[in-house]
């Protein structure tokens, strides 16, 4: 009798697909309301190798739509705890927890020994950038928002476009689930989601996820799918950078006031609002042109007010609420 004998019997599964499953590797990038069933429905599925990213401790508001934290894991590292949680259901698990949040810095490394990367993250900055990588590393993405009672998840990158042909333009507000609220079995069922794709990407089943996003609204009772693949990707785009990357050539502009940031991003930046940005003359021979803020939204929204004669020497820098 084996723990995977109701899953084996599938016969678009069968032993072959569960020896594939074994031997596979997948990136989660977040072990937060999206992460926990990921995490959850990977491990129990048989996925035999797991590197989970997350710099988050876990907190008492997360325990209503995080189920594999309890109030006993409140101040630990949330990838510490999941590990625990994950090992106890599937002790053959190969778990590497990483309590260290995804950047432009340790994106690439973290990508390249993935077969699927999994974007679970409540950062479009994280997003974007796993995106661009996954593109040029030609792996799949799979990539999922939520907030309050709808979200999506999408299969990104590899043999399909990016988010950036999908999503271009800047979100229109910075909403977060912290501020906007969420609803715990909308993000548990878009989680979910994300990790049948995964699985299905793994298995290699037909039709492939690839190029395929699925909507949720829970507050109007309606699912939706469209296929993407026909998405133009943009001509240009405006890349994230992390602070191993900024030399002392960049010219750097620190969009944050002083009453949210004390301290500059840098020793070298310039503290600058983004209104004042647009007036402000910025010098010519600077290479290179890096705008920072908490999220990356406001810098990206100015990089697009500055126009497209700037474009190529701009760089965006989100710092993070840690930043």
């Amino acid at each position: 009798m084996s723990r995977f004998d109701r899953q084996i019997a599938l016969p678009e599964v069968g032993p072959d697909g569960q020896a594939k499953l074994a031997s596979a590797h997948v990136l989660v990038v977040g072990a937060g309301g999206l992460g926990n069933p990921v995490l959850q429905y990977l491990a129990s599925a048989g996925v035999g190798e797991i590197t989970v990213m997350d710099g988050d401790i876990v907190e008492e508001s997360n325990l209503p739509r995080q189920p594999l934290f309890t109030a006993t894991d409140i101040g630990r590292n949330k990838v510490d705890a999941a590990r625990d949680r994950l090992h106890a259901m599937a002790p053959e698990l190969r778990l590497h927890p990483h309590a260290r949040d995804l950047t432009p810095d340790n994106a690439e490394q973290a990508i390249a020994q993935a077969d699927v990367v999994v974007d679970a993250a409540d950062s479009f900055a994280v997003s974007y950038t796993l995106s661009d990588q996954c593109q040029r590393l030609h792996k799949p993405l799979v990539s999922a928002s939520a907030l309050g009672q709808a979200g999506y998840v999408a299969a990104v990158c590899a043999s399909v476009p990016s988010l950036r042909a999908i999503f271009p333009e800047p979100p229109c507000n910075s909403a977060t689930c912290a501020d906007a609220g969420i609803m715990g079995p909308v993000v548990g069922a878009i989680g979910s989601l994300q990790a049948q794709m995964v699985l299905k990407l793994l298995l290699d089943h037909s039709p492939s996820p690839l190029g395929h996003m699925i909507h949720v609204d829970m507050a109007q009772l309606q699912i939706g799918r469209f296929d993407f693949c026909d998405a133009v990707e943009p001509t240009s785009s405006i890349p994230f950078i992390g602070r191993n990357s900024l030399s002392s050539r960049d010219h750097v502009i620190d969009l944050r006031s002083t009453d949210e940031a004390p301290a500059l991003v840098c020793t070298n930046a310039h503290r600058l609002l983004p209104e004042a940005v647009l007036t402000t003359d910025l010098p010519s021979d600077a290479p290179r042109i890096v705008l920072a803020c908490r999220s990356g939204l406001r810098a990206w929204r100015t990089a697009l007010a500055l126009g497209p004669a700037l474009a190529p020497r701009l760089a965006l820098l989100a710092v993070g609420a840690r930043g």
